[in-house]
């Protein structure tokens, strides 16, 4: 009887199977529509190639398209694909790295004097196509320096050449597909027929190991699916969000602009970007207030000692602005509102009874983000946080967690944001004391508190170490916007180290000092990257409530413009934001700058409407809605309104 290993699933059941037996095997045994699935498992706690053999107990998680890791391998694969289809399209071609990235995959190639065109990345991807078809099974070499030296010395690659040098015997393979090789350590999928849609999408220029002084190779994008659907649907996307991008929309709208002489990665906002600040802040101090929050003010510059006291210099330094020096002090630019915050906490006793304690403020920090890194308003140096901080005892803990994700839930609601999750990041051991502040018990007592109230409120969420903050664990929040694009929204942190370092305290109930647990978080993040978002969720189509004009009123004629500016003061006297379209252009030309300015509202007036004391109502995206009386019209807007803000 052959020898028997015992493997756990995700769900705690047990099976047996005989030793040696791969996780593709596995999976076909269970069901062979799993098995055409399967790209790699975790076995244990590392993602393998599914062709691993296995040989003593393991837990096993088989992974399809459908887990990060699985569409990782996909596309790390896929790169190998490229670099196999470009060595038969350029014999001499030497290669650099590639790797999988967020979306798809790329390879860094060094092909002389040659430059490539859009022209070749079709001929590359119809290469890619024919040799995917030949079904060839990815192949995993285990290899010693010396051998692996020699095999690409002989080829010729001094980039495999010196990555190997750098290497120790030991943690050396490569991978085959049909006669390609490649050094590499995996893990990938099971063959390359796995692999049926492909698109080239970019040809840029990369320095090797991304250092200037190295020579400039060529880098080539690519992204692939198991589907030619998902494909069509990829392109589909992507068109879409070109067409919604917020840095084209800003502009047209007139949100947003960045000029050379204030400094990249510092917006200044144009009216119609000041309303949605505005608007946005109104929604954010209602909820706040409604939920038991009090509101503060702190500077945009403190004392290096502050930043000493709090930790963060040693560990976010990078990621601030150089010192100002005054009268022999050292001062930075503001780049959190915490320990501001620890401040006016610590300005006064606490007690018990104080607590929970919700500190907000919509506070302007600077972080000084590499110039290569900076996007719109998506990655800026200058933003403003809707900030607040919680101090809270261990017993108050998990209610006021929950209320912050449920505050979450409320706001996806009103922005009609559908797919979302919590990535819950908790530390690595090892590095406790170099990224993570050295307080064990208090790790593992948080990381706890933080699953159990993540479980028990049942809220979608994953995993992800050595992701932690270094005082503490966080949950980030992805949303996803309609056409399906990925932004990192807001963060709920747990802090026990701060606390610590500036000795905050509260008297108990047995008059005893304690250290409050204090909760980071941020629902809407900054108003930089969430308008970033709604620009591109909304398409610059903003609903009523946050439009920064939400209706225009279109005399027909000259004649017509008394009763018009006489709608036009009903509407102010609403409080609704108004603009006056005149009569100097045709109204036609008029109507379609309104539908362009994607103004929510039309108020058409001509003679009838004067003479009834109507309006003709056109709404953005739908058309022509009949006329209305005055008023009436005027309090479905209001009350529309009324929905999100309660005015």
């Amino acid at each position: 009887m052959s020898q028997q290993i015992r493997v756990t699933f995700p769900d705690g059941s047990q099976r047996s199977f005989p030793a040696g037996i791969t996780p593709l095997e596995i999976a076909a045994a269970i069901s062979p529509s799993l098995a055409k699935k399967v790209l790699v498992a975790r076995i244990d706690d590392t993602v393998r190639d599914a062709f691993t053999p296995l040989h003593h107990d393991v837990t096993l998680r088989l992974l399809t398209w459908d887990d990060p890791e699985g569409k990782a391998a996909f596309w790390h694969s896929s790169a190998h694909l490229l670099a196999e289809a470009l060595e038969a399209l350029y014999p001499g071609i030497k290669f650099g790295y590639g790797p999988p990235i967020e979306q798809g995959f790329y390879y860094d190639v060094d092909l002389g004097s040659r430059r490539l065109t859009e022209a070749d990345l079709e001929v590359i991807e119809k290469k890619m196509a024919e040799l995917a078809a030949q079904n060839n099974n990815y192949v995993r070499i285990d290899i010693s320096k010396s051998e692996a030296l020699k095999y690409f010395e002989q080829k010729g690659d001094p980039y495999k050449v010196e990555t190997i040098l750098e290497l120790n015997d030991g943690e050396i393979s490569f991978y085959r597909q049909g006669n390609f090789v490649d050094l590499c350590r995996g893990p990938h999928i099971p063959s390359t027929g796995y692999i049926k849609a492909i698109k080239l999408t970019n040809i840029a220029g990369a320095y090797w190991k991304g250092d200037a002084k190295n020579k400039q190779l060529t880098r080539i994008y690519g992204i692939s699916f198991p589907k030619q659907k998902d494909l069509d649907d990829f392109l589909h996307m992507q068109e879409l969000a070109r067409q919604r991008d917020h840095r084209k929309l800003g502009k047209e709208l007139g949100i947003f602009i960045f000029d050379d002489d204030v400094g990249p990665g510092l917006p200044l906002w144009l009216p119609n970007g000041g309303v949605l600040i505005e608007q946005l802040e109104k929604l954010a101090k209602k909820t706040e207030e409604e939920a038991g929050y009090v509101r503060v003010r702190t500077p945009h510059i403190a004392k290096e000692s502050m930043y000493l006291t709090s930790g963060h210099l040693p560990y976010y330094q990078d990621s601030m602005f150089p010192p100002m020096e005054l009268e022999g002090i050292r001062y930075y630019l503001k780049a959190m509102n915490c320990p501001h915050h620890h401040k006016i906490y610590a300005a006064e006793p606490r007690s018990y009874r104080d607590l929970p304690l919700r500190i907000a403020e919509y506070g302007t920090v600077y972080r000084y983000e590499q110039s290569g890194e900076l996007f719109g308003l998506m990655r800026v140096r200058c933003m403003n946080m809707n900030d607040a901080h919680i101090y809270c005892t261990e017993d108050q803990f998990a209610e006021e967690f929950r209320a912050v994700n449920e505050m979450y839930l409320r706001y996806f609601k009103i922005f009609g944001i559908e797919k979302y999750v919590m990535r819950f990041s908790t530390h690595d051991p090892a590095k406790r004391g170099q990224k993570y502040l050295d307080l064990p018990e208090l790790w593992q007592k948080t990381e706890d508190m933080v699953r159990r109230v993540l479980i028990e409120s049942k809220i979608p969420f994953v995993e992800v170490p050595d992701e932690a903050a270094f005082y503490g664990p966080k949950v980030d929040v992805q949303i996803w916007s309609v056409i399906g694009r990925e932004f990192t929204l807001a963060t709920n942190q747990v802090d026990f180290g701060q606390p610590l370092r500036f000795g905050l305290t509260y008297i108990d109930r047995n008059n005893q000092p304690q250290t409050p647990i204090v909760i980071h978080r941020a629902p809407l993040g900054t108003h930089e990257r969430f308008i970033g978002f709604l620009i591109e969720h909304y398409a610059g189509s903003f609903p009523l409530w946050l439009a920064p004009v939400q209706v225009a009123v279109l005399p027909v004629a000259d004649r017509h413009l008394e009763y018009a500016q006489k709608v036009l003061h009903q509407l102010k006297q609403k409080r609704l934001r108004v603009q006056l379209l005149g009569s100097d252009e045709k109204i036609g030309k008029r109507i379609r700058t309104a539908e362009i300015a994607k103004i929510p509202y039309m108020f058409i007036v001509g003679d009838r409407e004067a003479a009834d004391g109507t309006v003709s109502v056109r709404q953005h995206g739908k058309g022509d809605l009949g006329s209305m009386a005055t008023d009436a019209i005027i309090d479905q807007l209001v009350k529309q309104r009324a929905e999100v803000l309660g005015d």
